[in-house]
């Protein structure tokens, strides 16, 4: 990717090198979650989060601090995501307003280990997320080098990848399918069922993230080079449930996906940049497909 000399954007929240702390609830307020969870469904670690499981983000002592949301101008992996967050704002502001609609830009959160987020406190080690909430997106830097050295899929567009599929995520959150697909996992018989909902939720998030990456192309043929496309593939499949699964316990439990098999998020992931389209990406629609 020649992604050098591109604007980055503006939405860029820079939480690393900050020292995360919690605020308990006591007893009693996790009594009290419990209840209001199991009364409206809500999810608990959301509302968690309003009780006071914060995250209070300060400066270690005696080290200066840069304020939060301002990476390093020398930071180049901080940079390299802005720019792919800049691109994926453009492409989905256009697609947006093609449709008499107008894209929200959401905020995208570097942080170190662990972090707090409308969602709850969350520890790196279940990767980049998206919160529809606060309508942020999560990344510790550090799942780069995992993605390359552990999962074996190196490479600026692989990192893109991740990135645009994140964004997808808030793109189902503008739309309201993320709120839809909620609902009906509250509502659904099993966990087979529920997991199943959120493969179908992740699958749509990758096709997004390939009509992020058609979008790109088309608009800056020099943007994306040769070779790219692969990378990007390799990391679609190198996320699969079942590789993941086999590489940690050496077998597969379909019935325990969240994400999709490996061939399932490159066929998406394919989809989406083969057509470009974002009609084209109703994951819930073809569901033996």
């Amino acid at each position: 990717m020649r992604w050098e000399d591109r604007e980055g954007s503006s939405n860029v929240e820079d939480r690393r090198g900050m020292v995360s702390r919690r605020t308990g609830v006591g007893c009693g307020g996790l009594l009290l979650v419990v209840v209001i969870a199991w009364l409206t469904g809500a999810n608990p670690s959301q509302l968690l989060g309003l009780l006071g499981l914060v995250e209070q983000m300060v400066p270690p002592a005696g080290e200066p601090q840069a304020p939060a949301g301002t990476p390093p101008a020398a930071d180049p992996q901080a940079r390299f995501v802005g720019v792919v967050l800049k691109d994926t704002e453009d492409a989905w502001g256009a697609i947006f307003a093609r449709s008499g609609g107008e894209y929200e830009k959401p905020r995208l959160v570097l942080f170190e280990r662990e972090v707090a987020s409308a969602c709850g406190f969350t520890s790196s080690a279940v990767g980049p997320f998206y919160c529809p909430s606060d309508r942020k997106v999560y990344l510790d830097l550090s799942f780069f080098r995992e993605l390359a050295s552990r999962f074996g899929a190196p490479g600026d567009f692989a990192q893109a990848y991740v990135v645009a599929h994140e964004v997808g995520h808030h793109v189902q959150n503008l739309l309201g399918i993320s709120e839809r697909v909620s609902a009906m996992q509250r509502r659904a018989g099993s966990e087979e069922e529920a997991n199943a909902l959120s493969v179908r939720l992740e699958l749509q998030a990758d096709c997004f993230a390939g009509v992020w990456g058609r979008t790109a192309a088309a608009r800056d043929p020099q943007f994306i080079e040769e070779g790219d496309i692969e990378e990007g593939l390799r990391a679609a499949a190198a996320i699969g449930d079942d590789r993941i699964q086999s590489q940690a316990q050496g077998y597969v439990v379909p019935e325990s996906w969240t994400h999709g098999s490996s061939e399932m998020r490159v066929r998406w992931f394919r989809r989406g940049l083969q057509g470009g389209d974002a009609e084209a990406c109703d994951a819930f629609e073809t569901r033996g497909r």
